[in-house]
């Protein structure tokens, strides 16, 4: 190990651990590993992770970012659905940063399915989140543990911009404004290709997420509102009135609840705010 790296995972490192464990990275769960020590220390910084944080980290994989997070962090639970990586994590951590065991944790299991975390209660999300399952797997920790703070993801590039875009944005859409409803989101930055193990074919970017410090005023539960969002994006090239229509019960009844929050009938989805969903949402029987 170089002094630069110290207990992180270099290139050698994740592939000498990979031999040894018999793991190639699977398309089919999104797995691409970084290695890159350098990388992983600056999504720790840029996550401004705490001394006194207690960090939950998805598909940690080998454990390149777990150890940096461990590191910074009062302690860090890592939630993984992999058999082999999962049985590994522990034995990494107590070969490379034993002082710090005690501040492990792990949780074996599908990210979907956790409804509740091992020991103190979440304070920051960082992950680099596999592909194929970021959105929804970010929008589900942030449901379940309203606890968490900020949260940093590396998600695909496309992806992180949908996150962050705002309304009137040609990508904004479904994930934008179900993000923005637990929390304010930015780009953070972008991860060339190389620093992954295998290359993907997209670049990765960086998302910050900052819980709201007040929730969304509405009256409307989060059920009702992502309804509307659902609606409005499912036939995006569509006025509200017409893509509300099978929401509302008709197209009358759409416009009815559109003219009621204040929404003009003719506008697109891409063109609301979260609150402007949620006074929609508030509206229903506006036109029955």
């Amino acid at each position: 190990m170089s002094t630069e790296q110290g207990a992180l995972l270099g290139p050698a490192d994740i592939r000498e651990l990979a031999a040894a464990l018999g793991v190639r990275p699977t398309k089919q769960r999104g797995q691409n590993f970084v290695i890159d020590a350098n990388t992983v220390r600056r999504i720790v910084r840029t996550a401004e992770v705490r001394p006194d944080d207690v960090v939950v980290e998805v598909g940690p994989g080998l454990g390149s970012l777990t150890l940096a997070l461990l590191e910074t962090a009062a302690h860090v639970t890592a939630v993984e659905i992999d058999d082999v990586l999962a049985e590994a994590l522990p034995a990494t951590v107590q070969a490379r940063l034993p002082e710090k065991v005690a501040s492990f944790g792990l949780v074996h299991s599908d990210a979907m399915l956790v409804g509740e975390l091992p020991g103190p209660a979440p304070t920051a999300l960082v992950a680099n989140l596999p592909y194929n399952v970021a959105v929804p797997v970010l929008l589900h920790m942030l449901d379940t543990f309203p606890t968490i703070e900020r949260t940093l993801v590396m998600v695909q590039a496309e992806v992180a911009d949908r996150l962050a875009a705002g309304p009137g944005s040609r990508v904004y859409g479904v994930p934008s404004v179900k993000a923005n409803w637990y929390a304010e989101v930015k780009r953070a930055g972008s991860i060339g290709r190389n620093v992954f193990w295998p290359a993907p074919n997209v670049d990765s970017g960086l998302v910050s997420l900052v819980r709201r410090a007040e929730p969304i005023k509405t009256s409307a539960s989060k059920r009702e509102v992502f309804a509307v969002v659902d609606a409005a994006f499912a036939q995006r090239r569509k006025t509200l009135r017409a893509a509300l229509s099978g929401w509302a019960g008709s197209a009358a009844a759409a416009e009815a609840a559109l003219v009621a929050a204040g929404v003009s009938p003719q506008a697109r989805g891409e063109a609301l705010t979260v609150e402007e969903f949620a006074r929609i949402a508030e509206h229903k029987e506006a036109g029955a």
